[in-house]
């Protein structure tokens, strides 16, 4: 009965020592290993480790994530006017080492109020600068983005890394939120009717060019149609010609019939010639060829 205690007792001595020995880092953790209070290793890889009972520490710190979400803050803009801004920050811990002395033993809530109050300053600074107009449009993520970057430089010796900076929500009073509507609403007519002038101007450029390729395709048809018309009017020339040349009689008989049959016979047609004109000359002498 006495061996089998000594047998327990040692066996639970082993269980307190290795319990005390060994130690696992998870994934989603980032640890320092401490002899003494002093870091010894601020760069702990996930998985099984070793560690002198009574001699060395860990301190476990979230690798994951954290998001810190700030009550309304009021800030002044460039216009002299207040707007309340809801925000929030999505930030990780980068060097653990450096987040450990700076925030006196890594304390998370220690690290969120600085990092509070360093949104809150450069925001402050942000808007500052700006309109509210400004704040509200396409800019905003202007700020945002500069906000972040101008933030990571200070955050570096927090140990943290911002990942993302973002504006929630900005309220303003009633007086001055007509204001600004009002001012949206003209610089918005404003801008559609600059693209609506624009579309005119377009709409006239493109009429005046389609009246001027209209013009050139009409004159071009025009100078072709001449040029067609003259070459047949020389191709019949040059076949009358060739005609009368072959029998100048037969040419001028043709001729004579071609004006009898446009001249003779038509209702309501009058007539007054010589009875020796010309004209009648087949009339009176009727030859054959």
């Amino acid at each position: 009965m006495e061996m089998k205690n000594i047998v327990v007792g040692v066996v639970g001595l082993v269980a307190v020592v290795l319990a005390n020995t060994l130690y696992t880092v998870d994934q989603r953790e980032k640890a320092i290993l401490f002899k003494f209070r002093e870091i010894v290793n601020a760069d702990l890889q996930p998985g099984l480790h070793f560690r002198l009972p009574f001699v060395n520490t860990v301190s476990k710190f979230p690798a994951r994530i954290q998001t810190l979400t700030s009550k309304p803050e009021q800030f002044l803009t460039g216009e002299k006017k207040y707007v309340t801004v809801d925000f929030f920050v999505k930030w990780r811990i980068q060097d653990v080492s450096a987040f450990y002395r700076s925030t006196g033993g890594g304390r998370i809530g220690d690290a969120e109020n600085r990092l509070e109050q360093l949104m809150k300053d450069g925001l402050r600074n942000e808007f500052s600068r700006r309109t509210i107009e400004q704040a509200l449009s396409a800019e905003r993520g202007n700020i945002m983005k500069g906000l972040e970057s101008k933030s990571n430089e200070v955050a570096k010796q927090l140990g943290i890394e911002i990942v993302d900076v973002r504006v929630s929500r900005i309220d303003f009073p009633d007086t001055v939120s007509d204001s600004v509507y009002e001012r949206m609403r003209s610089d918005r007519k404003r801008v559609a009717q600059d693209f609506r002038s624009r579309g005119k101007e377009e709409a006239a450029k493109i009429e005046a060019t389609a009246d001027r390729e209209a013009t050139i395709t009409k004159a071009e048809a025009y100078k072709e149609s001449e040029t067609i018309r003259g070459e047949g009017d020389a191709k019949s020339a040059d076949i009358y010609a060739r005609a009368y040349q072959q029998d100048a009689e037969f040419y001028a008989f043709y001729r004579s019939l071609t004006a009898y049959r446009n001249s003779i016979g038509k209702n309501g047609d009058v007539m007054v010639l010589e009875p020796n004109s010309a004209f009648f000359r087949y009339f009176k002498k009727p030859t054959a060829q």
